[in-house]
């Protein structure tokens, strides 16, 4: 994506990010710039903050109140934001389930274009996106693309548990491991430290 692309919805999400840093609402970078954040695949085109179900509507109150523009979509599991015709989701459930406080505190804080804020864990990203693969979704190539470039990252024993419940995340994960990008094992694999915090 190039970045007169990217930084129009960039700036859109480190607005809503300063806002909700400034109002002390817990909160956690989700969706491709999570993935991207954190060294992954260059999967920029969702912009998404992760918060808790409790705090939506003082979340709501606080954005609105600083001149965003809040809109309610059909779902009911998210609100979105609206900031110079870029749109920001702020979700307070995932399809792996409910956003709580162990998963928030999982976040860990790091850069994002010049705005630090709290970004959530290789797993829970992978997670959250294999849990969301359905028979009407199942597109491989984007979930196959942030296991590879977060594998170093991942729990990956957590991360089978978690998929045990979904059939199509067991054949994600049969397939990824069939193509090497995991091991045969959810031990083998070291934890990354040295995630990329900031990127252009």
């Amino acid at each position: 994506m190039a970045s007169g692309q990217v930084q129009p919805i960039l700036d859109a999400l480190k607005t809503v990010a300063v806002v909700l840093k400034e109002e002390s609402v817990p909160f956690a970078l989700a969706g491709g710039y999570a993935v991207y954040a954190r060294g992954g695949a260059d999967s920029r085109h969702d912009a998404d903050v992760v918060i808790l179900e409790e705090d939506a509507h003082r979340a709501r109150t606080a954005l609105h109140g600083r001149g965003l523009e809040v809109l309610d979509p059909p779902e009911d599991w998210l609100f979105k934001v609206r900031h110079e015709g870029e749109i920001v989701d702020v979700i307070y459930r995932l399809a792996s389930g409910p956003v709580d406080e162990p998963l928030l505190g999982r976040a860990e804080e790091m850069t994002v274009d010049s705005v630090r804020m709290p970004v959530m864990a290789a797993t829970d990203l992978v997670i959250s996106k294999l849990m969301a693969m359905t028979e009407h979704y199942c597109d491989l190539s984007p979930i196959l693309a942030v296991i590879r470039s977060l594998r170093e990252q991942l729990d990956v024993a957590v991360v089978e548990q978690a998929a045990s419940q979904s059939p199509f995340a067991r054949a994600t994960l049969g397939l990824a491991r069939d193509l090497s990008l995991l091991p045969a094992s959810g031990h083998d694999i070291p934890t990354r430290t040295d995630a990329r915090e900031e990127r252009p």
